[in-house]
Order: structure tokens, then sequence, then C-alpha cells
């Protein structure tokens, strides 16, 4: 049997000229597709993949493309020099071990929200809206294992907080609270 979005979409599509046909069909289509997406997203059945994390918590989900930053030297640089960050981007700063962190915003020229999480995949501190510029370390505390940097302000517009969990492969190696 057809879904029922199908069924009842037929009387309207025979009053449409074939071209409205052929894109009011191709709109549908990806409206399924995006249902499976999301559908498969609530399951937690997607697969995780290197450049994404994904958030989850009482407020919902969300997920963001990051570039990863595990060495040294590209922790150092960071997001520095950059004059924007698209909306769904990010860097997840990743250390070997878990450990005491601290950023500044040293020649970094957007605001940012940083997310502390430790080796779990927790979210344990958030500093809101880091201001370009500033040298003023900003704490993230002890037992870091990871560092998300979001656009400023994005984190207070998700509802994301304290305890939100992440999903990532990085989180996977050692007892992830939400695993690839």
């Amino acid at each position: 049997m057809q879904p029922l979005w199908i069924r009842m979409s037929r009387p309207v599509m025979r009053r449409l000229t074939a071209g409205a046909r052929a894109a009011a069909a191709c709109i549908l289509s990806v409206v399924a597709i995006v249902a499976a997406d999301g559908a498969s997203a609530q399951n937690g059945s997607e697969a995780c993949q290197p450049n994404r994390v994904a958030l989850r918590g009482p407020w919902g989900q969300t997920q963001f493309i990051v570039e990863i930053a595990d060495t040294i030297e590209e922790r150092a640089e960071g997001l520095m020099h950059r004059p924007h960050m698209a909306r769904g981007a990010g860097m997840l700063f990743v250390y070997e071990a878990p450990q005491r962190a601290s950023f500044w915003m040293k020649n970094t020229l957007i605001p940012l929200d940083m997310l502390f999480v430790d080796v779990t995949g927790t979210v344990r501190h958030i500093h809101h809206r880091a201001i370009p510029g500033d040298l003023t370390p900003i704490p993230g505390g002890d037992n870091v294992f990871a560092v998300l940097e979001i656009n400023g302000g994005l984190a207070e517009r998700f509802g994301i907080s304290v305890g939100t969990e992440l999903r990532h492969e990085v989180f996977s190696k050692s007892g992830a609270i939400w695993p690839c």
C-alpha cells in the first residue's frame, strides 16, 4: 500500500500541468527522504561521520559540520584569522588524554561559544560568546577531552546546556555516553 501522503496527493496532482506535476513529485520525494533521514537520526541508526558531530539533550538534537584539530599545531591555530564561519559549522579540538584546558581569543575574529567536553562526550562547561581578540584566559575546567567551538550565541539559541551529549567517533574509543 502507498503512503497516505501519496494517496491524498493524487486528486491535487491531476489538476496540475505536467511541469507542475513533475515539480510537485520531486518535492514530495524530497519530503519523504528528509522524513526517512529524520526517523533514522531519531533512532540513532545513522553512522558517525568524521566531519560531523551530533548533539542531543532535553532541548532536542542538532549537528555541526566540523573541522578536527587534534594536533598541537592545529589546536594552536584553531579558528584564528577567519572572518566568518557558516552557521552549521564548528571546530572540534581533541586532546590525546583528558586535561585542564584553557582558551583565549587572540587573532580570532568571530565570537564563539566553547563547549568543554569530557571523554564520554558529555558537555561539562560552556563559555558563551567569547569576545573576538580578547586575551583573557577562558578556563574550561579539568578532565577536558574535547572542545567544540561554534558561532557565538548558538548554544543559547539551541538550548545546549551542561549535560548535553556529543556523538563523534573520537568519544567511541573510551566509553562514549552516545556511541557510534
